[in-house]
């Protein structure tokens, strides 16, 4: 029986200890770019910054952002969907003094593989109500917008003030051009969208190319874990546009 030598022992536990450090980096390196493929091609998260969604989406809320369905699917009236801003829509931010570079380098690398969402304030999330080609009008005499000619009950989704049955306090009659959507947040009296845009070279509609996705689930907080409901009950009864 040969009895292995203290130096030998301790050889072999060294390379051990660096097989294991080895297997770990590995398993690290694969399920990071796994989530950054995850988050680039698949399903982001973003947090909610603002009231313009509110009673659908609060302040502070944690969403999932579905980047794939659509690409086959498209979109349809009524899906609630994040965007990068087109230009003007958000005020310019302040420049926030930067933190500990040790803290700002792993939030930017949370960032990157999805696990953050530190970039939820350079995009908006809104309600889409028109479609390329569609007539947009506000609002006829039940203070209803009409689509395409068909009036649509929005009640359900919005957020108005006690008594006040408008879908729009400001009338606008617009048609989606092609490769644009027309969005809205469901609080409507606090929410600067596609109304309040109209005067930019874009005419308030927001690019194709802009849209990350589809909001499909609410993550947090607990109490508000559930699905993002898109309504298209409400849209059922609007003709495809002429």
């Amino acid at each position: 029986m040969t009895t292995e030598s203290a130096p030998d022992v301790r050889r072999k536990r060294r390379r051990g200890f660096l097989i294991f450090l080895r297997d770990v980096l590995v398993i690290i390196v694969i399920a990071a770019l796994v989530s950054f493929l995850v988050k680039t091609f698949v399903v982001r998260s973003f947090y909610i910054p603002s009231a313009s969604m509110e009673r659908t989406l609060l302040v502070d809320d944690r969403i999932l952002v579905d980047e794939l369905t659509p690409n086959w699917t498209g979109y349809s009236r009524g899906d609630v969907v994040v965007f990068e801003d087109p230009g003007g829509w958000l005020p310019a931010r302040v420049q926030e003094p930067a933190g500990p570079p040790l803290m700002e380098a792993i939030d930017s690398a949370l960032t990157l593989i999805g696990l953050s969402a530190s970039d939820s304030e350079d995009h908006l999330v809104k309600r889409l109500i028109g479609l390329p080609g569609d007539n947009v009008v506000c609002c006829n005499s039940l203070g209803q917008i009409e689509i395409n000619g068909a009036p649509i009950d929005e009640l359900s989704y919005l957020n108005l003030p006690e008594g006040d049955t408008a879908a729009s306090n400001e009338p606008f009659d617009v048609t989606v051009p092609e490769g644009s959507l027309w969005l809205m947040g469901d609080n409507r009296d606090r929410s600067q969208d596609a109304r309040a845009h109209q005067d930019l070279p874009s005419g308030g509609f927001v690019p194709l190319d802009n849209v990350v996705g589809k909001t499909f689930l609410t993550t947090w907080p607990l109490d508000r874990i559930g699905t993002v409901d898109g309504h298209r009950e409400v849209f059922n009864g609007v003709p495809d546009p002429q």
